[in-house]
């Protein structure tokens, strides 16, 4: 009976494979164009028995059933799975053969400790640094990357065998990531099981698995808040939310003052309309924090006839801009809407500090309107640094009015050499119908 059990579930791995492609049939999820929903031959228990005499392992159990029921590598998360050969290539031999040292929820300082040799002494021979290395990785297989520095290992013995580990380049106070399956074969089912549901998966595994309603159980029945937190950052994963999820999370907004702003940054990813009166008090607070919150949050929703009212408070907010940080956000949000007008920004083109000067000219790089606006051009250029000079000609070209000429006369010997901001002075002096050696001239 068991036996049978298991030859059901991979029967059901194989129709979702089909499934999944045919719900991305256009190869959108992230990695699937490398391996396009195939897997590989499936392995001969002979070829497994050999590998696991040769190398003294016996793989977790769920692992070896889907090299050999399945497929030897090909279709699965992120890139693929690597063949078993090509999964012990890109495994060092002496960590393979190790003991495997981490476990899910590393503190810290336990992983600090254990990484130390590795993030603190640049002057390590590199056999010391390759044996600091292999005890961070020793006990797991690489079967697979994520692309740039990412890979996935799967822990080969002690009592998290069998679990799958997201790893990193090595970095203080960044633990490797243990997925929350137990088991290969129910990480490789929830991925295919989120393509068909067609959730956002670009970081598959990162995330708490469950539907809405398993997610909002975990939320209301666990006291601890780091994980009703993470409960709700999995929701990240839906495209569009029910009522009843909708009707929840407008309840944590109301009563949870830390996790408030995970609960409008849901609402608006799946329905500005609902969360524009949110985002609007966020707006209207006096506090800076939540104000940068709602420029986030903004940022890239700026077009959006339900958020018209919020890019007028903004606009309306550009007073209360202290810092180069909130400016550029400010500046982001109005570009993006098209309500980036030069005369918002004047102030802070003049201001004292150049950071806020460079926000301001990156903000209004759009604008249309800079030759009209020349008087405070000039009095920007007037008393500018060669930094913020470089800003002008970076982000706005040369603007063609020629009371501005002499400032760009004697910004020429700097730039003249570089052709790509030759063009920009040659363009503007087309502009004015000036000859193009007009600044090398006496």
């Amino acid at each position: 009976m068991l036996f049978w059990k298991k030859e059901t579930r991979f029967n059901r791995i194989k129709k979702k494979l089909e499934e999944a492609k045919r719900k991305d049939a256009g190869l959108v999820v992230f990695g699937a164009s490398s391996h396009q929903y195939k897997v590989h031959e499936k392995l001969a228990k002979k070829e497994l028995a050999d590998w696991q005499a040769k190398h003294q392992i016996k793989l977790p159990e769920p692992y070896a059933q889907l090299l050999t029921k399945v497929g030897n590598g090909g279709a699965g998360p992120y890139y693929g799975l690597y063949p078993l050969e090509k999964a012990t290539a890109y495994t060092d031999e002496h960590a393979l053969a190790a003991k495997c040292v981490l476990y899910p929820e590393m503190s810290k300082e336990e992983w600090n400790h254990l990484v130390g040799a590795l993030i603190h002494d640049e002057d390590i021979p590199d056999t010391e640094y390759d044996d600091a290395r292999n005890r961070v990785l020793g006990g797991m297989l690489c079967i697979g990357t994520q692309g740039c520095e990412y890979d996935m290992y799967l822990v080969l013995d002690g009592v998290h065998k069998g679990k799958i580990v997201y790893t990193s380049e090595v970095y203080a106070d960044h633990p490797f990531f243990f997925v929350y399956e137990d088991s290969i074969l129910d990480w490789y089912e929830r991925w295919l099981d989120e393509i068909i549901l067609d959730y956002d998966i670009w970081w598959f595994g990162n995330q708490m698995p469950g539907d809405e309603h398993a997610l909002i159980q975990v939320y209301q029945n666990d006291p601890n808040e780091e994980t009703q937190l993470k409960a709700l950052q999995a929701m990240f994963k839906f495209k569009k939310i029910s009522q009843p999820t909708m009707k929840f999370l407008k309840h944590v907004v109301e009563h949870s003052s830390k996790h408030r702003i995970t609960a409008i940054r849901l609402i608006c990813k799946t329905s500005l309309k609902a969360g524009r009166g949110d985002l609007l008090k966020l707006l209207q607070s006096e506090r800076d924090e939540d104000f940068m919150h709602a420029l986030g949050i903004l940022h890239g929703h700026s077009k959006s006839v339900y958020l018209a009212e919020c890019i007028q408070v903004v606009v309306q907010s550009l007073g209360r801009v202290q810092d180069p940080e909130m400016l550029r956000h400010a500046g982001y949000v109005l570009d993006a809407a098209d309500a980036a007008a030069f005369h918002n920004f004047a102030p802070f083109l003049c201001h004292d500090d150049p950071k806020m000067q460079e926000a301001a000219i990156y903000a209004t790089r759009n604008c249309k309107d800079k030759p009209a606006n020349w008087e405070v051009i000039d009095q920007l250029l007037a008393g500018s640094s060669k930094d913020v000079m470089k800003y002008t000609i970076l982000y706005w070209g040369i603007i063609p009015h020629e009371k501005l000429l002499p400032y760009y006369k004697d910004a020429w010997p700097d730039y003249k050499d570089n052709p790509n901001f030759r063009e920009k002075f040659e363009a503007g002096l087309r502009e004015l119908q000036l000859p193009d050696d007009y600044f090398d001239r006496e």
